[in-house]
C-alpha cells in the first residue's frame, strides 16, 4: 500500500504538466486541498467543480485508515481531461493536507455531515466572490456524488450535478453491505423534493460491486417527479474502471453539457 507521502507525490506527478495549479482552501473547519485552472477569465461563466471520492477510508472491514488520502484520485483524473476553461478539483477533508479537526469520523460516520457540506459551500462562495463566476456544474465521484447532490440542495447557482458511481442513498447502501449506518451524515435520498428541481446525470458501472445500480434505483424511488433525472449504465465499468479512460467521450456524447 502506498504511504501517504507516496500518495501525495502521485497527485503531483499527475498534475505536473496540466493547466491546474494547487491551492489550499482554509474553511472554518478544515483546510482542503484543490487544483484549479486560472479562474481570472471565468467571470459570469459556468465553472466545473470535481469532488473526490471517500479515498482510503478503511484499511480493511474492521480497521479504519489513519489517512484517507486516495490511492487512485479518480475525480482528479477526470478533471484533468476536462477541456472547459474553468475547472476546479476539490479533495475531501483530511486528504492530502491535515487539519486540527481531522478526526476519523470525517471519513467514516460523518463523511457527509452538515459541517462537511458547509465547508464546500464556503469554497464555492469563495470562488464566486473572488471571480464573479456565474454558475456551477458539479461532478462527484463515489462519495463525492453524495457531496455534490447535497450541495445542490443548498444552493441556487447549480446548473446541474453529475455523479460517477455515486453514493446517492447512503442508508440503502449501508444496509446493502451490512455496514454501520452513517449516523453523522446527511443522505441525498432524503432531499428528493429539492433535488427534483435540478438537472442531474448519474453514471453507473454495470459491474460495480461497491455502488451498484440498486443504489441509484433506491434513490430515484424517493422522487415523485423524476423528469430531471438522467442516468446511463456502462455495462463493462466497475467502481474504478474505466471512467477516466473514456471521460472525454462521456462528457461530449453522453452528458452533452453545454456551457
Amino acid at each position: 500500500m502506498p504511504t501517504p507521502q507516496e500518495r501525495v507525490q502521485n497527485i503531483k506527478n499527475l498534475t505536473q504538466s496540466s493547466k491546474l495549479s494547487m491551492r489550499v482552501y482554509a474553511t472554518s473547519l478544515f483546510e482542503i486541498m484543490a487544483y484549479t485552472s486560472d479562474l481570472t477569465s471565468c467571470s459570469d461563466k459556468n465553472v466545473h467543480i470535481y469532488i473526490e471520492g471517500d479515498g482510503l477510508a478503511w484499511i480493511s472491514s474492521q480497521r479504519v485508515s489513519d489517512n484517507p488520502t486516495p490511492i487512485n484520485p479518480l475525480a482528479l483524473k477526470l478533471a484533468l481531461q476536462d477541456a472547459h476553461p474553468c475547472v476546479v478539483y476539490i479533495s475531501r477533508p483530511c486528504q492530502y493536507v491535515g487539519s486540527a479537526k481531522c478526526e476519523q469520523k470525517y471519513w467514516t460516520s460523518h463523511r457527509y455531515a452538515p459541517e462537511v457540506i458547509g465547508s464546500y459551500n464556503e469554497i464555492l462562495n469563495d470562488i464566486k466572490s473572488n471571480y464573479t463566476t456565474g454558475s456551477f456544474s458539479l461532478f462527484g465521484y463515489s462519495g463525492g456524488g453524495a457531496i455534490v447532490a447535497l450541495l445542490s440542495t443548498q444552493r441556487n447557482d447549480v446548473r446541474q450535478f453529475v455523479t460517477i458511481a455515486g453514493n446517492l442513498d447512503t442508508r440503502y447502501w449501508s444496509n446493502l453491505h451490512h455496514l454501520k449506518p452513517l449516523f453523522g451524515s446527511l443522505n441525498p435520498a432524503d432531499f428528493s423534493d429539492k433535488l427534483s428541481k435540478i438537472n442531474q446525470y448519474h453514471l453507473i458501472g454495470g459491474k460495480d460491486k461497491i455502488i451498484d445500480e440498486s443504489v441509484f434505483i433506491s434513490y430515484k424511488n424517493n422522487f415523485k417527479d423524476s423528469s430531471k433525472i438522467n442516468h446511463k449504465i456502462f455495462k463493462e465499468f466497475t467502481h474504478n474502471c474505466c471512467w477516466d479512460e473514456q471521460w472525454k467521450t462521456i462528457l461530449e456524447n453522453i452528458l452533452k453539457i453545454k456551457d
